[in-house]
Formats: C-alpha cells, sequence, structure tokens
C-alpha cells in the first residue's frame, strides 16, 4: 500500500502529465489527446484526494 505523500506525488505528476498532454491536444487539433490530457488531469486529483484522506485518516 503506498503512502499519502507518495499518493499525492503522483496525483500531482499525472495532473501536470495531463496538462501538457491536453495543451499538445489543443495544439494539435487532435480532440483525442485532448480528452486524454482531461481523464489524466482527473486521474492526478484522483491519487491526490487519496492521498489527503490517508493524512485526515493519520490525524484522526
Amino acid at each position: 500500500m503506498s503512502n499519502s505523500n507518495e499518493d499525492k506525488a503522483k496525483g500531482a505528476a499525472n495532473k501536470a502529465a495531463g496538462k501538457v498532454k491536453e495543451a499538445v491536444g489543443k495544439v494539435t487539433g487532435s480532440d483525442k489527446t485532448e480528452a486524454k490530457g482531461h481523464a489524466q488531469q482527473a486521474k492526478g486529483e484522483a491519487q491526490k484526494g487519496k492521498g489527503e484522506l490517508k493524512d485526515a485518516a493519520k490525524k484522526k
């Protein structure tokens, strides 16, 4: 099981990579790449949230 910092770091990395993919999709006119970027950003947000939940659980 990953720790909260690892989840938050992976989430931030996925979010950043997703933003790049989205931008590439917009520049190249590729709706598919842009959509993949949106999806990767959502995955990053979910991972970040998972890490924050783990932090909150530790504090209880």
